[in-house]
């Protein structure tokens, strides 16, 4: 799951996700969209692959990318889910926080 969130740390990362949302994009659209170096846009591409944020399809010599939002969704519920059981600790809560001693 850290791949995930790192993944989505970058901005350029989120857009092309952003992008991908609305319709499948070969590696050339996506380029279009930005002003990177072509090994600079290979890494985002690799680092979402990696966090199986997208799915590479290989139609003849195309390579075509697509969203994987069931990636995001598990992300999204398991950080919901972290952060609610967090606040419910009652291990973290300042009310049993031991007393200071008295002198």
């Amino acid at each position: 799951m850290n791949d995930v969130f790192k993944a989505l740390a970058d901005p350029t990362r989120r857009a092309i996700l952003e992008m991908l949302r609305a319709r499948e994009m070969t590696a050339g659209d996506i380029a279009d969209c930005f002003t990177l170096a072509k090994p600079t846009l290979s890494g985002h591409l690799a680092v979402l692959l990696a966090a199986d944020l997208v799915h590479r399809e290989r139609i003849g010599t195309t390579l075509v990318y697509h969203l994987k939002l069931s990636v995001l969704e598990e992300a999204w519920l398991r950080l919901a889910s972290t952060m609610r059981l967090g606040k419910s600790d009652p291990s973290c809560s300042t009310d049993t926080a031991p007393a200071s001693p008295s002198r």
